[in-house]
């Protein structure tokens, strides 16, 4: 089986349900084109991003947070190698986190999961694009479970039913190059092997050498297929767990930077779909697990 076997294409403006369910039972993981993001509106967030990432540290400090926060996470702050029980060194990354913030209205809830995110002041203009981006991305993860539930056979609400008011989570992850992370230590990589913990998971990234790697029962860790035009989704446990099964929550892992490319720096952007907090999904409670994913990944 071919990596493009392993993790096909698929036509949101034409999809093959059989096509996405097999891709879904063997890698987790599909590359989307047909899915109406302008392709110059995650090149405007990168360069914006790019401006915040160059300040000095003491700059970023000021926004620093934990793991599953609202705003910087440093250097060493996450491992995700760990809620595997893979005992990696840290990642070898920063990242800019944000998620979802419109109250429901339960002062609990609110508190936990729909805080108000922080912007960097020194980037103004990162507001305006990722509140367009952000709501971009929410139909589109709908549109991507309305697919989905067609494919196992399901109404198309099926999915969609649990997502009225849902979290999401939403990383622009930074992997600069040795200059600025040193040089790997054993085991270490850009994000340690992890699956995801919700439902699906939207990413765009940049080609590199130290890039996505997808692990299937079959073939072992590959690299994954690249097309600048696609989208690279996959599936988290939430969704794997609703499947009873049939389908696998994508692992994956971002190399290290390239001994033959050490200045090599990537932005990938992360959109994180999950669903309505406290739904139930298989006999355990959605965001009991989430929470306890995100504090197993916290390596500082």
């Amino acid at each position: 089986m071919s990596r493009v076997d392993l993790i096909p294409t698929v036509d949101l403006t034409a999809p093959d349900p059989d096509r996405v369910d097999r891709a879904l039972q063997n890698a987790g993981f599909l590359l989307v084109t047909g899915h109406g993001i302008d392709p110059s509106l995650p090149v405007a967030i990168r360069e914006t991003a790019r401006g915040f990432f160059h300040l000095p540290a003491p700059a970023k400090q000021s926004y620093a947070v934990k793991v599953g926060g609202r705003g910087w996470l440093g250097p060493g702050a996450e491992a995700n190698g760990y809620a595997e029980g893979t005992e990696t060194p840290p990642d070898l990354k920063e990242s800019l986190s944000f998620a979802a913030e419109r109250p429901t209205g339960d002062a609990a809830v609110d508190a936990e999961w729909f805080a108000p995110n922080t912007w960097p002041a020194e980037v103004p203009a990162l507001k305006p694009l990722l509140d367009d981006y952000l709501a971009r991305m929410k139909t589109l993860s709908d549109r991507l479970l309305g697919l989905l539930a067609v494919a196992l056979g399901r109404p198309e609400d099926f999915f969609t039913r649990h997502t009225g008011h849902p979290t999401w989570g939403f990383n622009i992850n930074w992997y600069p190059g040795t200059d600025t992370v040193g040089a790997a230590r054993p085991g270490q990589f850009r994000i340690g092997p992890h699956t995801d913990f919700g439902t699906v998971t939207v990413l765009d990234r940049e080609h590199g050498k130290g890039g996505l790697q997808v692990f299937s029962d079959r073939h072992g860790w590959q690299d994954a297929p690249y097309d600048p035009a696609a989208l690279t989704v996959n599936i988290g446990d939430l969704m794997a767990r609703w499947t009873d099964g049939r389908w696998k929550s994508g692992r994956h892992r971002v190399l290290p930077p390239p001994a033959d490319a050490p200045a090599e720096e990537l932005l990938s952007l992360v959109y994180f779909y999950e669903c309505d907090p406290g739904t139930d999904v298989r006999g355990i409670d959605s965001h009991t697990y989430l929470r306890a994913q995100l504090d197993a990944i916290t390596a500082d």
